[in-house]
């Protein structure tokens, strides 16, 4: 089985228990991020009437749910939100929580949407685990407006190792696989995520790869001891 797929396959895996253990790992802190992120990104578009977005990896919904939430807030309307992935099993519970979104099983190089048409595109902890991952962010401007954003909050290789990141690893390698993997039964799956991190980009690597794709950095900020980093770039 190619990495691609096993990636899906373990995310099939451990769909049922996701949301649980994301609120339990991140002790909500998650939460917060996301919505840093919806707001941020409308205050940039600056537009009251949304056509579309799509949530890339969309996974059980989580960030959909926010895009909506934050867009009634503000005052804004969205005609369609769009959620991609390719775990069946995400999607499925991704539906029953919000069956008046639509959805596409499919890869982030693979959307299946026309050119120009989307006003936002986001990825929410799904990057690291594209394995082509510049061909994901052409397919991102691919299907964006010109001028509209790219949205992306990571857990980031750090490139030097502080007391903090030294702190975070501990966390991340020695505590969360095990808090993980006892909800979902599924312990390889949370090993695989402090390890994803540390085969991963840095935020500089980052940055230059959605610049080749075409894109015009607007936003760039990490939070809570470094552990997420939120991107936010423009279609030029």
């Amino acid at each position: 089985m190619e990495k691609q797929e096993k990636i899906v396959s373990m995310f099939d895996d451990i769909a049922s228990t996701y949301d649980t253990a994301n609120r339990v790992m991140s002790m909500g802190v998650d939460i917060a991020w996301r919505k840093k992120a919806c707001d941020l990104a409308y205050g940039y578009l600056g537009k009251k009437e949304i056509d579309r977005i799509i949530d890339v990896a969309c996974g059980t919904g989580d960030m959909m749910g926010h895009w909506q939430k934050q867009a009634t807030k503000a005052d804004i309307k969205i005609d369609e939100i769009v959620g991609v992935d390719p775990s069946n099993g995400m999607v499925d519970v991704a539906r029953k929580k919000f069956p008046d979104f639509h959805y596409h099983i499919s890869k982030a190089t693979e959307i299946p949407l026309e050119d120009n048409k989307a006003d936002i595109v986001s990825i929410t902890y799904g990057i690291r685990n594209v394995v082509e991952r510049q061909e994901a962010f052409y397919e991102f401007n691919r299907v964006l407006k010109q001028g509209g954003l790219v949205v992306i909050l990571e857990f980031m290789k750090q490139e030097k190792k502080t007391l903090k990141d030294k702190i975070r690893d501990f966390y991340m390698h020695k505590i969360l696989p095990y808090v993980g993997g006892a909800i979902s039964k599924n312990l390889e799956a949370y090993t695989y995520l402090p390890d994803s991190i540390e085969n991963f980009v840095t935020i500089d690597g980052m940055r230059s790869e959605l610049e080749k794709a075409g894109f015009e950095m607007l936003y760039t900020q990490s939070f809570s001891m470094d552990i997420s980093t939120l991107f936010i770039a423009r279609k030029k």
